[in-house]
């Protein structure tokens, strides 16, 4: 374990050495720049802020600077906002990214992994064509196009239970409250559990027409004991592969949603960042999102090794 933990660890080294390259040279490539605006400067107090931040040098230049900060673990400033470094921004920004993105990913997995076993279950049934189309139509729709809707019909209009009208917030945070949470981890929750309904329905089909399966059942076992003692264990694995690029991958699909309900997460701070040229602040989460990916794909293999005796990390 510890000679595949280090392997893995050696890897991500070059792999995160791309990714800033690529994402250093991409920004400076858009046009405009940080301190760009409708109201000019004068050009003495443009160059005394550019020079302020190494911006008047060679491109090269700048980015040999920034590595050498980046090995030293410090992400610069902010360009925007000036009263913070980009470690303190992400610092703020990255526990309400990961409370919205894990509560999200918690609902996705109980629903997905029980309407995905209900669906094997009841194969070629009214009960798994209904949940195979509504997880097809969970995938087809964005979500950019679910939150309008939901906040349209939970928070405008409202809805009535036992003769009482509720509305849902449709932004803000207020210190994650469930109220506020409802709808946001509702519209990132509702692709995932698509997906993870058809991995798990797969899944368990094809253990359920195992060989060891059939010989369970002709021992006279009973079916809910094959099922949960013999056939969920297996069928999960495949859910686990893809859980780690999953948690990664709702972590970065919350950009779109934290700037639609105004939730100060990590993903508004990146929206906005790349809108003002915030070269240092898209480094950063750019950064921050590349080593979640890595370090969660890296989890995800360890748990598949301990659930499956059969793998062995090399």
């Amino acid at each position: 374990m510890l000679r595949y933990s280090l392997k893995r660890l050696l890897g991500a080294v070059p792999t995160l050495f791309v990714i800033v390259t690529l994402t250093f040279f991409m920004m400076r490539a858009a046009p405009g720049g940080p301190f760009d605006s409708a109201r000019r400067l004068p050009p003495e107090i443009e160059h005394n802020v550019a020079a302020a931040y190494n911006l008047d040098k060679p491109l090269l230049t700048q980015y040999g600077i920034y590595l050498t900060k980046l090995a030293h673990g410090d992400f610069g400033p902010s360009y925007k906002n000036k009263d913070f470094t980009v470690a303190q921004l992400i610092g703020i920004g990255l526990p309400v990214s990961a409370k919205l993105g894990l509560s999200a990913m918690a609902v996705a997995i109980i629903l997905g992994f029980l309407l995905g076993t209900w669906a094997a279950l009841r194969q070629n049934r009214w009960q798994d064509y209904s949940v195979m189309a509504v997880a097809m139509t969970g995938i087809t729709i964005p979500t950019f196009v679910t939150a309008p809707v939901l906040t349209l019909i939970f928070g405008i209009y409202g809805i009535s239970l036992f003769g009482h009208d509720f509305t849902l917030p449709v932004g803000g945070w207020a210190g994650g409250k469930l109220a506020n949470m409802i709808l946001p981890v509702t519209v990132l929750a509702l692709p995932q559990v698509a997906f993870i309904a058809r991995l798990t329905r797969g899944s368990m089909i094809e253990v359920l027409r195992s060989n060891y399966i059939r010989t369970a059942r002709a021992k006279g076992l009973p079916s809910f004991r094959i099922i949960t003692r013999h056939a969920l264990r297996a069928a999960i694995l495949p859910l686990v592969s893809y859980l780690g690029p999953a948690v990664a991958g709702i972590l970065t699909g919350s950009l779109v949603v934290e700037q639609i309900f105004g939730i100060p997460g990590v993903g508004r701070y990146f929206i906005q960042a790349a809108l003002n040229r915030d070269y240092t602040l898209v480094m950063g989460v750019v950064i921050c999102y590349a080593g979640l990916i890595v370090a969660l794909n890296f989890v995800a293999d360890v748990l598949y090794a301990i659930l499956d005796p059969r793998v062995r990390l090399t």
